[in-house]
């Protein structure tokens, strides 16, 4: 097998635009915990700490779907110089490697996703618990 130079380009636009919603993620959900220690300093509800807790989570995940979106990126780079090269030895391991960091990062964000919905349920069951 032997790869092409414009094979491991291909990730290049899909890691840009993942990047993107990732930042946003993170920049979103930065300001919403800003918010929910402000309230928490001033309320100290159990129910803030509980979606503190679930955006701390969250934050972890997003910052390893960054690392592992960046580390796929940089061995897609290795893998091109590897093929200008001609370094298939190289070139193969490495774009392999790539694709499977940035299916973890994509697992990760699965993951996120699914836990993203754990601040909402919180919410909902404080408001079925009133009378």
């Amino acid at each position: 097998m032997t790869l092409e130079v414009s094979t491991p380009a291909l990730l290049f636009p899909a890691i840009s635009l993942l990047f993107l919603s990732f930042t946003n993620r993170f920049l979103h959900l930065s300001a919403l915990i800003r918010q929910l220690h402000k309230d928490w300093l001033s309320d100290g509800s159990s129910l803030l700490r509980a979606q503190i807790d679930n955006l701390r989570r969250r934050l972890a995940l997003i910052r390893a779907m960054q690392l592992l979106g960046a580390l796929s990126l940089l061995l897609c780079v290795i893998s091109m110089v590897a093929i200008t090269a001609s370094l298939q030895g190289i070139a193969i391991p490495t774009f392999t490697a790539a694709l499977i960091l940035m299916g973890c990062s994509l697992a990760c964000l699965c993951y996120e996703v699914w836990i993203s919905g754990g601040a909402l349920r919180i919410l909902l069951e404080a408001v079925g618990q009133k009378p």
